[in-house]
């Protein structure tokens, strides 16, 4: 069989069955065309992230793309110190005081829509939200969003191993702006992230050249928005697919405290990311040499019916146990999840109350792309509300 593991509309389309496949294979199956070796069981997915000094992070996340200063792009210690860094912003006080203010921007999405019965559930719904809180969370200006967000999406472009002229005059665009941003929170702190990351220290010297912030703030920017909508995206087409299951989520929004974690597990969000081997050795029978990639598949470990069982290629918001590594797994696990986990909650919690029979009205478009599993264009009907 033939897999080029770089390829978005092979991502974008219905992977399962070569993700089944992959599995099958004895060893971990390795694609020439782009010498990468795909670990695509859970277990072995696992083994992999624990093992940071057997599999580094330091020599670039994703393939055939240099490392940069950003927290995924190290290793220990220098990763710990970061990540420590980075935290200050998603502590657990810090994100329960958002619930509030992110169910009043759910309402406020859904209020822009509710008396016209329709909608592109990405453009209107799913892509506001995140964006929104991490726009505040870095403290830019309300009237940048839109940049942000279009910056947000064409650099994922570049993500997949293949980087245009396009992709590199973006990242030049978004380097003049936040560096302005950088050099406006050094002169004038604000209470923001994006504050803290620029006066934060490392053993008494700068936590962070600006290189370093630069590649921090947008990792943050791509993380805590193109990660959080697709989930919300491709939950609702999921629900649009299993209508029962999203009769019995409007007749007891307290099963979503599990259908949010199958909506992680359904999506993964993002579907690949990049280890290096550090030393020669073996692993899952493989020989492996110093300085191979290995490519971790994470939408192939979260169907893996070893871990998941003979319902592992099923869709079910009861789901539990559910160990998915949506958010990946050990030192690298996503430091937003908690964030994440609130805006989706809130999100079906608000929309399955407001727009009950909300369900899809026409063909999905899909993003390709070999780091995130994304939709681009949904259309939906609902009963319009009277007001």
């Amino acid at each position: 069989m033939t897999i080029d593991l770089l390829d978005g509309p092979w991502y974008a389309g219905d992977p399962s069955a070569d993700y089944a496949w992959l599995r099958a294979q004895p060893g971990l199956w390795f694609d020439e065309a782009n010498e990468l070796f795909a670990v695509a069981r859970h277990d072995d997915l696992l083994e992999v992230s624990r093992s940071p000094k057997r599999f580094c992070s330091g020599e670039g996340f994703r393939p055939k793309t240099p490392p940069n200063g950003s927290m995924i792009s190290q290793d220990d210690p220098r990763h710990t110190r970061q990540r420590r860094l980075v935290s200050k912003g998603f502590t657990p006080k810090q994100v329960a005081g958002m619930e509030s203010h992110a169910r009043q921007i759910v309402g406020e999405l859904i209020d822009a829509v509710s008396e016209k019965g329709e909608c592109d559930f990405v453009t209107d719904i799913a892509v506001p939200l995140p964006m929104i809180v991490i726009a505040e969370l870095l403290g830019v200006r309300v009237e940048d969003r839109d940049r942000l967000q279009h910056w947000s999406d064409e650099l994922i472009k570049g993500a997949d191993g293949h980087t245009t002229d396009a992709v590199i005059a973006q990242f030049v665009d978004f380097c003049e702006y936040i560096t302005e941003v950088i050099e406006a929170r050094r002169a004038e702190p604000r209470d923001d992230l994006t504050s803290i990351l620029v006066h934060a220290t490392i053993d008494g010297a700068p936590g962070f050249d600006l290189d370093g912030l630069v590649n921090e703030l947008l990792l943050i920017l791509v993380g805590g928005n193109e990660t959080t909508r697709n989930v919300i995206s491709g939950a609702m087409e999921a629900l649009g697919a299993h209508p029962a299951q999203r009769a019995d989520l409007v007749a007891d929004p307290s099963l979503l405290t599990t259908a949010a974690e199958e909506f992680l597990r359904w999506v993964t969000p993002i579907v690949t990311f990049q280890r290096t081997v550090v030393d020669d050795t073996e692993f899952a029978g493989t020989p492996l040499a110093a300085g191979d990639k290995l490519l971790l598949l994470y939408g192939a470990a979260n169907r893996d019916e070893r871990t998941f069982g003979p319902t592992a290629a099923d869709f079910d918001i009861r789901r539990d146990p559910n160990p998915h590594v949506a958010f990946g797994f050990g030192t690298h696990f996503c430091l937003g999840a908690s964030l994440a986990r609130l805006e989706i909650k809130i999100m079906f919690e608000e929309l399955l109350r407001r727009v009950p029979d909300i369900e899809l009205a026409g063909p999905v478009r899909r993003t390709p792309s070999a780091f995130i599993r994304g939709i681009a264009e949904m259309p939906v009907t609902f009963t319009p509300e009277r007001k």
